[in-house]
């Protein structure tokens, strides 16, 4: 066990959930083990000095799509300070606009069939699709915020998709129903390599997975078929450019017969660590890895 933090890693949250969660608390502890001193700190605090940080670990910041701008002037604010994110900052650009959906599939990922529309165009995009259920979402969201689920054709729900902010482009794709009748795949990746999976499902009479909308989570083992598309989607993430990340969260869902992308968790994604705790420990000796080639500790002083 390490004496002494070498390190000081800012493990950014938000000011809903500014403490370490119990999900991140061995992960937290063992940081501490490899002399990395874990600080909370809350993003968009205006009063926190980031310079004084060796890196900052991207964690509960679960408003960042509420403020999107601030977000993306925040990961301009490091990498002026020469602060690295973990993820890495470009990865997390990326990643925080749903489009790079769009992205995948011309890269050959299997994602649901997707639409993007600004909020004038949506009545247009959705007359090509009548009597379908689909789902709309912000291309900049989470938690199924601004998020709606309906029958095309259906007047309560044109009103409502009328009611969505008009500063917003949306995704349009058809709802797929398995993930109500079979769940949503989450696969769980440390530092390249596949560690855990659990299949969530929504609460009865409702399409969300969350768990904040009632949803639920539990451990599962995916097929070979299934951890060979999630491992797909990673090597086009590779090959777009953005090769290296010490965690992501592959979500999908298996629809006839194959695995489709929903979506892929770069940013702050839970990570169902309570209960594996060697992920938690994989993931800190990658933190501290990182943290070690970009900054290398002080030697300690000996006495003369």
């Amino acid at each position: 066990m390490s004496t002494r933090a070498d390190y000081r890693l800012a493990f950014a949250t938000s000011a809903e959930h500014p403490s370490i969660q119990p999900d991140d608390k061995h992960l937290a502890s063992s940081l501490e083990h490899l002399g990395v001193a874990p600080v909370v700190c809350v993003w968009n605090d205006p009063n926190i000095d980031w310079s004084a940080f060796d890196a900052v670990l991207i964690r509960t910041i679960w408003d960042y799509f509420k403020h999107h701008s601030a977000f993306l002037a925040w990961l301009d604010r490091l990498d002026r300070l020469g602060v690295p994110t973990i993820n890495d900052s470009r990865l997390l650009r990326w990643n925080s606009d749903k489009r790079y959906l769009l992205e995948l599939s011309q890269h050959g990922v299997a994602i649901i069939p997707t639409r993007l529309a600004s909020a004038a165009a949506l009545p247009e995009v959705l007359a090509t699709m009548p009597g379908q259920q689909v789902v709309i979402k912000p291309t900049i969201s989470g938690g199924a915020w601004h998020t709606l689920r309906g029958t095309v054709g259906d007047a309560e729900f044109a009103a409502a998709a009328a009611r969505l902010p008009r500063e917003l482009d949306y995704l349009v794709q058809p709802f797929v129903p398995e993930v109500v009748s079979a769940g949503e795949w989450s696969l769980l990746y440390f530092a390249g390599e596949f560690s855990h999976a659990v299949i969530k499902r929504p609460a009865s009479g409702d399409y969300r997975v969350q768990g904040e909308h009632g949803g639920s989570a539990e451990p599962a083992r995916p097929d070979a078929a299934t951890l060979a598309a999630a491992d797909r989607a990673l090597a086009a993430v590779a090959a777009i450019g953005h090769g290296d990340h010490a965690y992501v969260r592959v979500d999908g869902v298996v629809s006839e017969g194959g695995f489709l992308v929903m979506e892929l968790e770069l940013i702050e994604p839970f990570l169902h660590l309570a209960a594996h705790p060697l992920a938690a420990e994989r993931l800190a000796r990658d933190v501290a890895d990182r943290l070690a080639h970009a900054r290398p500790a002080a030697p300690t002083a000996v006495a003369s």
